[in-house]
């Protein structure tokens, strides 16, 4: 008797080729297999000729007309034979399944679905079915080792030995409220449905399961941290207040707002795990600095995490600006994987023996020997471009730290009850104050000569300015403007101000120089590719020129054009492109309509899908074999607000109707424990 649990090498047929085959698709078990759905069904339901379109599939049942007669040329068979169909006698042809003619005699009734050629009253055989089949023919992803066919035929032996014998996950009282199915029942008519409602159903209770365990098991991440019993943070509420006194601007209400939520999940004594969101210039960096020093206050130490070592560094300059500015006198250091040897060992010396206060860093800041005297705080910037592991590793150096991940990269609903759900959310969705909208215009190549008319006098009035290509040199696959022909154009074009050439291929150091340069206005154009895409921080800058912009993701260029609207200046972005896509032009188009970041992702996440907006691999967006969290969205959010409810309730783990719950989680959660 086979059983869920068993290896999928126990179903006959199943030698070591084929083992292999079905691990490369993710299937172990038998569990796993009868878990393999259908992506899509086809319709096989029944026609008469008279009611089907040219070049329509369909099913034709009737009677076996000719005898078969198999033509072969060379490798390849024609299988021919007469099917009568009602009264019309229809030329059925199979090519190169010859062992068609072995199935079939005249006068037996048979079913052939195939496509349908009105003209010549002929069917084009795709393949010869049962005459008590299902109407819908379910359809499997499959892969060059294995068919979906033979998929089909494992699933068919494995369900016949298993079916009845599957416990259902969801809670039977959640179940009855949402109208859904049981497990067996779902698995069933996913496989073998009757009618395509009947398949609805068992996609829609599928669905639900997946949302609902996956919710379970963050909610439990968050139960554990709120779980932990420290001390809390116990800052100096005065030093706080001093500090944001000595700001050389005021806090916006937003930035207030999130200081408030992040200070108090410091002084609790839970573990803090939360998001900051904030759009580009939206003021986050000020809003770290404060938690960051809350930390030093109550004697213990913080760091900070950017993705590259230009953001890494702006960050400690920044900050060490900051705290001077404000009359805090503390210890802030840089740790890059370029340091000198013995400059890094008296760095990592002092930072273990507590000397220093704040250590910024890139993810140098995760290897075995950077080890701190007593880490409170991990701030990560730009925190989608860290992986789920390399947030983890920060947590373990220390006693457990608190963190506060930050992002320029707006996350709509759907990417926040999913890739974020067991974080609390802070959201800064205020501008600083005396900042002007950005003004967004889309331009033709052919219309480039104006743009750069308008560069020259905005140079003139005392601006700077950003150009943006997509590729470094010229490349024959794509006919886009390079940055390096860029820089000798523009030269030629503006001789009387100089011209910067920023790409990935030059060093740090000599990034470094330009992007100082570029700062201290004597350069006042600085060509570039998407580098400066990240925390670039250049208040003068007030023209964003990008070209190609069709080759450039949304979420993109909406960074990009963050990298100008800084200062008092009235800021522009121009788009210059010869869109060929639908999906192009809409980017474009989005980028025109609005400014607002939040409203851009969502557009994004429309447009490209839930994997792609993050970097799936990078940021945990899970994904799902049935349910589409951009789709489902609503069904995404009740089964979030069952799995809190559930869990709020603290004997929820002890209910008889939640057992084979709580063994699936105890079995797929490494870290689970019953929470009391």
């Amino acid at each position: 008797m086979i059983t869920l649990e068993d290896n999928i090498n126990i179903l006959p047929g199943v030698g070591p080729k084929r083992l292999d085959a079905l691990h490369e698709i993710g299937i172990f078990t038998i569990e796993d297999l009868v878990n393999y759905f259908p992506f899509r069904y086809q319709d096989l339901g029944e026609k008469l000729p008279s009611e089907t379109l040219d070049g329509e599939k369909a099913t034709f049942k009737g009677i076996v007309s000719t005898p078969a007669v198999v033509t072969h040329f060379g490798k390849r068979s024609q299988t021919r034979f007469g099917l009568m169909v009602e009264h019309e006698n229809i030329r059925v042809s199979f090519f190169n399944q010859p062992w068609v003619a072995n199935n079939i005699d005249v006068g037996q009734e048979v079913a052939v679905y195939g496509t349908y050629d009105a003209a010549k009253a002929a069917l084009t055989g795709i393949k010869m079915i049962s005459m008590a089949s299902n109407e819908l023919d379910p359809i499997y992803p499959a892969s060059k080792q294995i068919s979906a066919k033979t998929i089909r035929h494992l699933i068919e032996l494995a369900w016949s030995d298993v079916r009845g014998t599957v416990g259902s996950l969801v809670p039977k009282s959640l179940r009855q409220k949402y109208r859904l199915l049981d497990r067996n029942t779902q698995i069933e008519n996913m496989h073998f449905p009757t009618d395509m409602d009947q398949a609805k159903l068992a996609r829609r209770s599928i669905a639900f399961e997946e949302f609902f365990i996956f919710q379970m098991r963050l909610q439990l991440l968050k139960l554990a941290d709120k779980n932990f019993h420290g001390e809390g943070i116990r800052y100096d509420a005065q030093a706080l207040r001093q500090f944001e006194l000595g700001l050389p601007f005021a806090l916006t209400s937003a930035q207030q707002k999130v200081i408030a939520e992040i200070l108090q999940d410091q002084k609790r004594p839970i573990h803090m795990n939360r998001l900051l969101q904030g759009d580009v210039g939206s003021g986050k960096t000020v809003v770290a600095a404060i938690a960051l020093y809350a930390v030093v206050t109550a004697g213990m130490q913080a760091t900070m995490m950017a993705p590259t070592e230009i953001l890494a560094q702006q960050h400690a300059v920044n900050l060490a600006t900051m705290f001077e500015k404000a009359g805090v006198n503390i210890r802030i250091e840089l740790l890059t994987s370029g340091m000198k040897v013995a400059v890094r060992r008296q760095l990592l010396e002092d930072l273990s023996d507590g000397t220093i206060d704040i250590l910024v860093g890139t993810h140098a800041l995760l290897q075995p020997d950077v080890m701190f005297h007593h880490l409170g705080l991990a701030v990560i910037d730009e925190q989608h471009r860290f992986g789920v592991n390399q947030r983890a590793k920060l947590r373990e150096n220390g006693v457990n730290p608190d963190i506060l991940a930050m992002t320029a990269t707006p996350i709509p609903r759907t990417l926040s009850i999913t890739a974020y759900g067991e974080m609390d959310v802070s959201i800064i969705d205020q501008l600083p104050n005396g900042r002007k909208q950005i003004q967004t215009r889309k331009i033709r190549h052919q219309q480039i000569d104006s743009a750069i008319a308008f560069l020259k006098q905005q140079l003139f009035d005392g601006a700077q300015a950003y150009v943006v290509t997509p590729l470094i040199e010229e490349s024959e696959a794509l006919d886009v403007q390079n940055a390096q022909a860029m820089y000798e154009s523009l030269k030629l074009e503006l001789p009387n101000y100089t011209i910067g050439l920023l790409h990935g291929r030059l060093t740090n150091d000599e990034k470094k120089s330009l992007m100082a340069e570029f700062k201290n206005n004597t350069i006042q154009v600085l060509v570039a590719t998407t580098v400066i895409e990240v925390g670039v921080d250049v208040p003068n800058a007030s023209i964003m020129l990008i070209m190609d912009a069709d080759r450039f993701g949304l979420a993109q260029l909406h960074q990009l054009r963050g990298r100008v609207g800084r200062g008092s200046r009235q800021s522009y972005t121009i788009l210059v492109a010869d869109p060929k896509t639908d999906y192009g032009r809409a980017r474009l188009d989005a980028m025109v309509e609005t400014t607002d970041g939040f409203v851009l992702a969502q557009k994004d996440l429309e447009l490209r899908g839930s994997g792609d907006i993050l970097g799936t691999k990078q940021s945990g967006v899970p994904e799902f074999a049935v349910g589409d969290p951009i789709k489902d969205l609503k069904m995404m959010e009740i089964a979030q607000q069952e799995a809190i409810a559930l869990v709020s309730n603290k004997s929820w783990d002890k209910e008889d109707d939640n057992q084979l719950l709580v063994d699936y989680l105890s079995k797929t959660m490494a870290h689970y424990r019953h929470l009391d």
